[in-house]
């Protein structure tokens, strides 16, 4: 039976470097426009003890989206050592395109899959190229989608790309700004026909009846701004109450589809959205089979990298296979899990065997 498997996979980190303490000028302001009582280093203080993050990138000026996702593609190209001209998709997962520097709006047109192809050269006419919004779950919804071309025999090789500069689309008068940053991922998914290695399952879910708009496009807090221009924005607690009792669910159901025992998966390279929140996630998760979380399960790049939607799963991924996470490591015949959730509001995973 054909299945797919992930045979290169490379990720582009942004150059500049945003601490914490580059926050504390800022004029953060309520919902409503007022200031808040506590002072910036407390702010921040309490930021950091909720996420976890320290630090994020930002892309430089010059470089929009589809040029993030060009650089982990050609990363990914070249770890797998393919021929580029062999693709049958190229999938990019993004959420608002490509964002210039000041501007208003943001540009998809052409897509940002196209402007890859484009960038990468590839002159073959059977490589189609299409982009995918599904919140921060998109590189996984995209592999999902590449993992059904291949079993359905429309397609033998896909990229798939994860790329977001939300660095752009934020309103610097709301302390959730700190959350976001920039990165792009990539991985090359091949048909395999290796018995149980590759995707062994997957799961997806869209709640949409009250929890559509936990994630929108808002005004700045700054009522003296212009308030036709409209930043991404998040309804925090109803995020994370969503999450904790949603995510785990969803990663059981794809466990017990790829008929694989909790005690078999190795790593779980979840969204890096909140690493309390996610922390709360594997509690939740192990608990529905009566487990303590083991440790060292859950490789963590958000302390350094921040929050950068679709880019956060491939981008781990690419890490912990590069070596570049300390004490984390993916040998052959692990099973992972890969999982995320955001706007939709989406939630899905990934149970895979390497």
């Amino acid at each position: 039976m054909i299945s797919s498997k992930i045979i290169g996979t490379g990720t582009f980190i942004p150059s500049i470097k945003k601490e914490n303490k580059d926050f504390l000028n800022e004029h953060f302001l309520n919902e409503d426009g007022s200031s808040f009582d506590s002072d910036n280093d407390v702010i921040i203080e309490k930021f950091k003890a909720i996420t976890g993050i320290e630090e994020r990138r930002y892309a430089k000026p010059e470089y929009n989206s589809s040029d993030l996702a060009y650089f982990a593609a050609q990363k990914a190209i070249d770890d797998a050592n393919i021929n580029q001209e062999e693709l049958d998709y190229i999938i990019i997962a993004h959420n608002f395109g490509d964002v210039k520097v000041g501007a208003v709006q943001s540009d998809m047109l052409p897509s940002l899959a196209t402007r890859v192809k484009h960038k990468l050269g590839i002159e073959n006419p059977n490589c189609v190229a299409y982009d995918i919004l599904f919140g921060c779950p998109g590189w996984i919804e995209a592999t999902i989608q590449a993992h059904a071309f291949i079993k359905a025999g429309m397609a033998k090789k896909c990229l798939v790309i994860g790329s977001e500069t939300l660095s752009r689309v934020v309103d610097r008068y709301d302390r959730d700004s700190m959350i976001f940053s920039d990165g792009a991922g990539a991985c090359i998914l091949e048909a395999t026909e290796e018995a149980n290695v590759g995707i062994l399952s997957h799961a997806t879910q869209t709640f949409a009846k009250d929890e559509a708009f936990y994630l929108h496009y808002g005004s700045t807090f700054n009522k003296e701004e212009n308030q036709d221009v409209q930043y991404i924005k998040m309804l925090g607690r109803k995020i994370y109450e969503f999450a904790l009792v949603h995510v785990p669910a969803a990663m059981k159901f794809a466990l017990d589809n790829a008929g694989v025992e909790i005690d078999d998966v190795k790593k779980i390279f979840i969204h890096q959205a909140n690493e309390k929140m996610d922390e709360a996630i594997m509690k939740r998760f192990f608990r529905l089979f009566k487990k303590k979380v083991p440790e060292g399960i859950m490789p963590l790049s958000i302390r350094k990298l921040g929050n950068s939607s679709v880019a956060t799963v491939p981008t781990l991924l690419d890490l912990v296979l590069k070596g570049e996470i300390e004490n984390q490591e993916v040998n052959k015949g692990d099973v992972v899990i890969f999982a995320s959730v955001g706007a939709g509001m989406n939630i899905n995973a990934i149970v895979y065997r390497f």
